[in-house]
């Protein structure tokens, strides 16, 4: 038996103590909470419409950016110039600045090393413990009119990882313009809060740069200025713009960056250049510079200590890059709906060579950018690299950071998760720092379809049992979808950022609307929001007037609230107690969130039928009654029979009628103590009250029911056995997977 097989069973075990018979529980659902329209609490207005389109007068600011920047391999120290050109569409004018200033974070007076718990974090440096943060001499402010330019030096103060620029007169209103001049310098860590590090690797190091230059803060109708300090958790809100990017890295490097490399005939050699050339047309992965090429000479194409790399991405909100002697480089075209042109690209070190590992990185890439260009919306960048760093996995614009050491299903599930970022927060530009479940948990989500789809289900995944899954998802330790990534615990960041609302809109794919029209609406969003600034409103009014439901119902429960939800079979009963005439059965909703129902009724003769019912049984009801035809008696009634909703209690999901022969099956002969070579456990069996229980060594007991013939089973875990006709064994099926165990 697998490790798998292993760890599932015993979870089962564990899951097995909430399913004991309880005592029936007074309902908490409140259909005025669930129900109520006062949801909303701002109207339309000239910005942002009702109906979650961008409103008619629709501003955003804009910020265009020249970088030129060295890296210096032996001190870790990055230094450059940038220049701002910053646009203020907005109706205010400005009277000063606020920027940026991410590398502040690892000072060792900043914020965000402050909070870093004694057990440590996921965010910060890990410790390493060298003053960190940017040098900044001097700003410059340029004012342009018509072909003249003028500079003119100000002030600036710095706050932890803002910086407020002041300006000499206010920034005029509805499109006036300034430049900013920077000079700025840090030191990288070595692991920058898992988004960005230097990797030591047996043929140099890899620098992945990210959070590297001051940047411009968002100002928008919202909030006006936004101005939350990066503490580690929170990711990031920008604006859009064009970045013209030069960077001078020893000859030794190659160097990867967000958009289209402009002079690859300085920084490749003729043969790296043709290389290229074929992997631009080529669907098969093309070895720009192979393994046995990284410690050759000959495989860059000077001898002169440095090269500048220059690099253009347009409409974009962020840039990054990663430069090494240690990557291996190849790529492979990108097929996109429109016939526009796009290239994969991955760049790792030896360590990661291999066909269960970054050998199969642009396929990955190349797959995932297609998949989501195709089903949501078309890839907008002149190419997509994946960098081998010492991340877990982070993205940027046409740019992803990897973890070097991933292989298989979880290198495909990291590359298609980054990637997946180009859509959300990228594309459709989200405040990251304060809803981080705009872009994780929508992320996840298109990954789950992503990964079904990728080479005939390769990596695909079995559904999972919502009812065991359901106290991960709502417990008293987990704050709501809708807290602010600074303000959850560290250990529920997972849960609330990417799973929850995943698994929410797969609810509301899958058990509300349906794929089509939610497909339909989440592709109305993207579209309307692709290179905007969206609100949790603005995506839930869109899906609401596209998909033409009322779902404040559902958003109040799973995103603002973190509700449970325990639908339940509460009494069946015939039409003047005669089976020939029907059957009235009643449900009920004992937690107070919501949900459409489903009902699986199966008669004595075996006969299985199904009855769905909307949501709106619940709008003024606790409880609901309803007639199946039926001209014989009922066996079993079972709510939710396909584990699909996250219902905590299973217990009272089912009914079943004695058998009527007044025979109660002997249970003697089953019990004893079974074990088989290829099972890591051996099991007890016993009897409680007339139930049949099941115990793994050091395991809480699990009642199973009686299914007739020597079968007994818990269908909510996936788990049945069938005795022998001697009762000397049985056959156990978990999971799909069947193993043979013996009385002792």
């Amino acid at each position: 038996m697998n490790k798998y097989i292993s760890i599932l069973f015993c979870g089962l075990f564990f899951l097995s103590s909430s399913l004991i018979a309880q005592e029936k529980e007074p309902s908490n659902y409140n259909y005025n909470d669930a129900f109520g329209h006062d949801f909303y609490s701002k109207n339309g207005s000239k910005t942002r419409s009702a109906s979650g389109k961008p409103g008619h007068a629709y501003w955003q600011n804009s910020a265009d950016y020249v970088i030129d920047v060295n890296l210096n391999e032996t001190t870790k120290e990055i230094s450059g110039s940038e220049t701002i050109t910053y646009t203020n569409n907005s109706p205010d004018a400005l009277d000063f600045l606020w920027m940026q200033l991410d590398q502040n974070l690892f000072k060792l007076d900043s914020r965000g090393k402050a909070i870093v718990p004694l057990r440590g974090s996921r965010n910060g440096d890990k410790g390493q413990n060298f003053d960190g943060g940017y040098g900044i001499n001097t700003i410059t402010l340029i004012y342009k009119k018509g072909r003249r330019s003028r500079e003119v030096n100000t002030t600036y103060s710095i706050i932890d990882t803002r910086m407020k620029v002041n300006l000499p007169s206010a920034l005029e209103a509805n499109g006036g313009t300034v430049g900013i001049k920077i000079d700025f310098s840090f030191t990288s860590p070595d692991y920058g809060s898992d988004r960005m590090g230097v990797l030591e690797t047996k043929n140099g190091r890899i620098f992945t740069l990210a959070q590297w230059y001051p940047r411009m803060s968002v100002y928008d109708d919202i909030s006006g200025w936004n101005t939350l300090p990066y503490l580690g958790a929170g990711e990031f809100y920008l604006e859009y713009g064009t970045f013209d990017v030069n960077i001078t890295a020893p000859a030794s490097h190659l160097v990867v960056c967000s958009g289209a490399l402009l002079n690859p005939s300085e920084v490749y050699t003729t043969e790296q250049q043709n290389r290229l050339k074929r992997a631009e047309s080529s669907d098969e992965t093309v070895m720009i510079r192979s393994e046995s090429e990284v410690t050759q000479p000959s495989s860059r194409p000077t001898s002169t200590p440095t090269l500048t790399w220059k690099f253009r991405i347009e409409n974009s909100r962020d840039v990054a890059w990663a430069s090494s002697a240690a990557f291996i480089l190849d790529a492979a075209r990108i097929n996109l709906p429109s016939g526009k042109k796009s290239i994969a690209m991955s760049a790792y070190p030896v360590e990661s060579v291999g066909q269960d590992g970054w050998s199969r990185s642009t396929e990955y890439t190349k797959a995932s950018v297609e998949h989501y260009s195709e089903k949501w919306l078309e890839y907008p960048y002149p190419a997509a690299i994946n960098v081998a760093g010492n991340e877990g996995g982070m993205e940027y614009p046409g740019i992803v950071f990897c973890n070097y050491e991933s292989k298989t299903e979880r290198l495909w599930g990291v590359t298609d998760h980054e990637f997946g970022h180009i859509w959300f927060p990228m594309i459709v530009g989200s405040n990251e720092r304060l809803h981080a479940w705009m872009d994780e948990g929508f992320n996840t989500f298109i990954n789950s379809l992503s990964t079904e789809a990728f080479n005939d289900g390769e990596y695909k995944e079995r559904k999972s049992n919502m009812h065991s899954m359901s106290s991960v998802f709502v417990n008293d330790r987990l704050e709501p979808i809708y807290t602010s990534p600074d303000n959850l615990k560290e250990r529920n960041l997972g849960v609330l950022a990417y799973y929850k609302p995943s698994t929410g809109l797969t609810l509301l794919r899958e058990q509300i609307l349906g794929p089509e029209r939610f497909d339909e609406a989440l592709t109305a969003y993207i579209n309307r929001w692709a290179y905007k600034h969206p609100t949790p409103d603005d995506f839930f009014r869109t899906m609401e007037n596209v998909a033409g439901e009322d779902l404040r119902w559902f958003w109040r429960g799973w995103f603002i609230n973190s509700w449970k939800l325990d639908q339940a079979v509460t009494g069946v009963k015939y039409v003047k107690n005669d089976p020939a005439q029907g059957a009235i059965i009643t449900i009920e909703n004992l937690e107070k969130m919501p949900m459409p129902v489903v009902i699986e009724i199966k008669t004595k003769s075996g006969k299985v039928t199904r009855k769905k019912l909307p949501v709106e049984i619940w709008k003024r009801n606790v409880t609901w009654e309803f007639k199946v035809d039926t001209t014989e008696e009922l066996a079993k009634v079972v709510i939710d029979p396909d584990y699909a909703l996250p219902d905590v209690d299973s217990s009272n999901n089912k009914w079943r009628a004695s058998d009527g022969t007044g025979n109660v099956e002997v249970l003697t002969d089953y019990l004893g103590v079974y074990s088989s070579p290829a099972f890591p456990m051996k099991i007890t069996v016993s009897e409680n009250n007339g139930t049949l229980v099941l115990e793994a060594e050091d395991q809480p007991a699990l009642p199973l029911e009686s299914e007739g013939g020597g079968e007994f089973s818990m269908e909510e875990a996936g788990l049945s056995i069938q005795f022998n006709a001697e009762k000397t064994g049985f056959k156990l099926d978990i999971g799909g997977q069947v193993f043979d165990l013996t009385k002792e």
